[in-house]
């Protein structure tokens, strides 16, 4: 199964702490998220997030209606967590969120290791742009909602 990488970093102007109680509220990804996607969570097995929380989503790819659930393998507050896809439309979904401490803001990173089903050719024709068109909108409502500043215009 061959994987793909992306990763995408903003800095925050917020507080490490504060950034990370708004990621861990998983009703937050609701806000994050693109309102053509059509995501709302479902369910969460746990009544707070931590490690072995899954988490269940209803969403639209492309108009086709998907459920997925995320299970959280690694919560190691306030530095990283990590959720992983345990039902989805992909082979693989890892993506590791790390914050960290920079100046008065956070450095906020996502790393997301991922196998399409249809491999290269699906990841080249439609899911490296969805991605990152996902982020896009993720980084501007992260702006909207944090009051955030780029990492490039921070260096």
């Amino acid at each position: 199964m061959r994987t793909f990488h992306f990763q995408r970093e903003i800095t925050v102007a917020r507080t490490l702490d504060d950034v990370f109680a708004f990621f861990s509220d998983p009703h937050n990804l609701e806000a994050l998220t693109p309102p053509w996607l059509h995501f709302r969570i479902e369910s969460l097995s746990t009544p707070t997030v931590g490690v072995g929380t899954e988490i269940h989503y209803a969403l639209k790819l492309r108009g086709i209606p998907i459920r997925w659930t995320s299970r959280i393998p690694v919560w190691e507050p306030p530095r990283r967590f990590v959720d992983e896809q345990i039902r989805g439309p992909y082979r693989l979904w890892r993506h590791l969120h790390t914050f960290e401490a920079r100046g008065e803001g956070t450095l906020v990173r996502d790393q997301v290791e991922y196998a399409p089903l249809g491999g290269w050719l699906a990841d080249r024709l439609i899911v490296r742009r969805d991605l990152e068109r996902i982020f896009d909108y993720r980084q501007a409502r992260l702006t909207d909602l944090l009051d955030t500043r780029t990492a490039s215009a921070m260096a």
